[in-house]
């Protein structure tokens, strides 16, 4: 699995955590800066999100991908929107969650969101 990691640098108790979650233990980890210029529109630098993958449009479209998103909301979005252009659904997501009293504050994976299942059943109560 490949995993475009578009936020912080993932733990390893994270990553043992996605491992089980997805039954894959070969995990390819992509850490992609995703700051952007909040002067400037969004769309193209969401562009240069994706393109910094590194994919070729099979890839996009074959490989199996999981994205840990940017933390802020509106590239987040953005970049899903984008996403789903390239690969013909919504890619899966993680959701890390704090970890409770921790100190200093960590995270720990939550669960890892079916996008598309969410979309796909979103569409019977249209």
């Amino acid at each position: 699995m490949l995993l475009l990691n578009y936020s912080h640098p993932l733990t390893d108790d994270q990553l043992d955590a996605i491992r089980r979650l997805t039954g894959d233990a070969q995990i390819e980890v992509r850490d992609i800066a995703s700051h952007v210029d909040l002067q400037r529109p969004l769309a193209a630098q969401v562009v240069a999100l994706a393109e910094a993958a590194a994919l070729s449009p099979r890839q996009w479209q074959t490989a199996p991908i999981l994205v840990n998103a940017p933390a802020l909301n509106y590239s987040a979005v953005a970049l899903l929107a984008e996403l789903h252009g390239r690969m013909g659904y919504f890619p899966p997501v993680l959701r890390l969650r704090p970890v409770a009293d921790a100190l200093p504050p960590r995270y720990e994976v939550a669960e890892i969101l079916n996008l598309q299942a969410l979309r796909n059943e979103a569409r019977t109560r249209r």
